[in-house]
């Protein structure tokens, strides 16, 4: 039985020019996500991850606890986000407004009803199809699935919100728009697993926290 082990990356820049790197506290995230995760007795067998900075970034705080070396981790771009920015600008070709995009409760329902309106087609020329960006996430998941049965135990696999959230709705065949729903709960550094054979995978959790142990740990509670 293949069992598929999801993490979400580390806090990144919100509202920073350049996204695509961890904070100091998603540094902090990642390191302390890692050492969890061994304290569990936690050994993958096979690392995957996306070819964005954050991915590698956040794998990298983890790998030192883990006893992983980054440079093995397969680069699958099928783990890569959408692209939500590009997304809004096909959506809104004006753009978002300063006072939108710094906002992140408004911010985040545009994205939400954004998406919604892209698994509908009912954006012109968006920057990937959903039916694009869902084929190659199930791409990215089949190769992890058969690195998993090949190696006989789990697979790792640093991702984002929604590429992670796009496998858990197809493993419960729950409808599209539940993709986004999951996406906006999902915590920095969360985790989340996926089991089974061949022919079917099943959700055996979600969103779970190991490196938020204690109340104090609250700062490191983050959702973007």
């Amino acid at each position: 039985m293949s069992e598929l082990v999801l993490v979400r990356h580390a806090q990144a820049s919100f509202g920073e020019a350049d996204y695509d790197r961890l904070s100091p506290l998603g540094h902090e995230q990642a390191a302390r996500l890692g050492a969890a995760l061994a304290l569990q007795g936690f050994a993958p067998d096979r690392v995957f991850l996306g070819g964005q900075r954050r991915h590698r970034e956040t794998l990298e705080g983890m790998a030192p606890a883990l006893g992983l070396d980054p440079e093995r981790a397969v680069v699958h771009e099928g783990l890569n986000e959408f692209d939500a920015q590009a997304l809004l600008e096909a959506r809104f070709p004006g753009g978002l407004s300063e006072e939108q995009r710094r906002d992140r409760r408004t911010y985040f329902r545009i994205l939400r009803e954004t998406v919604i309106a892209w698994q509908k087609d009912e954006i012109d020329n968006p920057p990937e199809s959903f039916s694009a960006f869902t084929a190659r996430v199930l791409a990215a998941r089949d190769a992890m699935v058969a690195a998993s049965d090949a190696a006989g135990g789990p697979v790792l696999a640093v991702s984002s919100g929604g590429a992670i959230s796009r496998l858990l709705a197809d493993a419960l065949s729950a409808p599209a728009e539940q993709m986004i729903l999951l996406q906006l709960q999902m915590k920095n550094c969360a985790v989340s697993r996926l089991v089974g054979g061949s022919d079917a995978r099943y959700l055996h959790a979600f969103n779970e926290t190991p490196h938020l142990r204690e109340r104090a740990d609250a700062r490191l509670l983050t959702y973007a």
